[in-house]
C-alpha cells in the first residue's frame, strides 16, 4: 500500500539532496562521504537526516543506496527506489547522475502544485527515454502516493496494453476531451463515463492530435501547453579528461606508425613479428608421471 504524501519541506530538502549529491559525484567525491556530509546540511526538522543516516550504514554494508531506500518505503517512493536501483545495476548503462537529476526534478515538481496527470507523464517519459523497462517501472509508478486507487488501477492496466494500443489513445480515452466529444456527437449533454476521468480536456486534445506519432512529441506538447515537468537528458561526455585521453591514444598510434615507416625506409622491417604464433600444446601431467615411473624402474 502506498504511504501518504510527505510535507512540502521534505520535498524541498529532497530536491536539495539529489542536486548536491549529483554535483559532488561529478567532483569524484565518494558516495559515503557525500551522504555523511549531507546528513549535517539537511534541515534537522525533516525526516531526511534520519533517512540519510540509515543509508550511510547500508552503503557501508552493501555498497548500494537503492537497497537502503527500499527498506525506507515509508519515506522514499517505489519509483525513487527503482530509479536509483536501475542506476546501480551492474549491467545497466543508466548513469547515476542522470538518475539523481530525474529525482531532483521530480521533487521540485512536488513542491509546486503537482497533478497526478503531470506526474504520470513525467514518470512514463523517464522510463521511455532511458529504456528502464515498462513492466517493473510502471509497477513502481502505481505505488506512488500521488495516485489514488483509480489511477493505480489504470496504470497497472495500461502496463499490459502498451504493445497493442497506441499510448496517445490510452490517454485520450480517459480524458475529459473524449467525454465532451461523445456528448457533442451524440447530442447527449448528460452522458457520464463508466470510469472516472483522469486527464483534462486539453491533455486529451493534445493526445488526440498525436495519435500514431512518437510519444515524445506528445510529451513535449504537454510540457509546452500544460507546464508538465521536463525530463532531464544525459549530456554527452566532453570533459577535458576525456579529450586528453583521446589525444594520448592518437599520439601513441602515430608514434607506432612513424616507427614502422622509419624501419621500412632503412630496410629493417621484419613482418614476421606480426605473425600469429600458434599456441604450444600443454604437456599432459599423466605423461610426466609415466616418464617418472619409467625412470624409477630402470634405476
Amino acid at each position: 500500500m502506498p504511504h501518504a504524501l510527505l510535507e512540502t519541506e521534505e520535498y524541498v530538502e529532497q530536491a536539495y539532496f539529489f542536486r548536491v549529491f549529483r554535483q559532488r559525484l561529478e567532483d569524484s567525491v565518494p558516495s559515503q562521504v557525500i551522504l555523511a556530509d549531507l546528513k549535517e546540511e539537511i534541515l534537522a526538522t525533516t525526516k531526511l537526516p534520519m533517512a540519510l543516516e540509515f543509508l550511510v550504514g547500508e552503503m557501508v554494508l552493501n555498497g548500494r543506496m537503492g537497497e537502503g531506500m527500499a527498506r525506507l518505503d515509508h519515506y522514499f517512493t517505489e519509483f525513487q527506489t527503482y530509479i536509483i536501483s536501475a542506476a546501480e545495476d551492474d549491467y545497466s548503462r543508466f548513469d547515476q547522475r542522470t538518475a539523481l537529476e530525474i529525482l531532483q526534478y521530480e521533487a521540485e515538481y512536488r513542491i509546486k502544485d503537482p497533478t497526478p496527470a503531470g506526474m504520470f507523464v513525467y514518470h512514463f517519459e523517464c522510463l521511455s527515454r532511458n529504456k528502464l523497462g515498462y513492466d517493473a517501472g510502471m509497477k513502481a509508478m502505481a505505488g506512488d502516493p500521488i495516485y489514488d486507487k483509480h489511477w493505480s488501477e489504470w496504470i497497472m492496466r495500461t502496463r499490459l496494453q502498451l504493445g497493442t494500443t497506441d499510448f496517445a489513445d490510452l490517454i485520450c480515452m480517459r480524458s475529459q476531451y473524449s467525454v465532451d466529444e461523445y456528448r457533442r456527437k451524440n447530442r447527449n449533454p448528460d452522458y457520464q463515463p463508466a470510469e472516472p476521468v483522469l486527464f483534462g480536456h486539453k491533455a486529451g486534445r493534445i493526445a488526440y492530435a498525436n495519435r500514431g506519432r512518437d510519444p515524445l512529441y506528445m510529451f513535449a506538447a504537454l510540457q509546452r501547453h500544460l507546464g508538465y515537468p521536463a525530463v532531464p537528458r544525459p549530456q554527452p561526455k566532453t570533459s577535458q579528461e576525456s579529450l586528453v585521453g583521446e589525444l594520448k591514444a592518437k599520439l601513441i598510434n602515430m608514434e607506432k606508425r612513424l616507427t614502422l615507416l622509419e624501419r621500412e625506409s632503412k630496410n629493417q622491417l621484419d613482418i614476421s613479428e606480426f605473425y600469429v604464433k600458434p599456441d604450444t600444446p600443454a604437456e599432459s601431467p599423466w605423461k610426466d608421471a609415466a616418464e617418472k615411473e619409467r625412470g624409477e624402474q630402470e634405476s
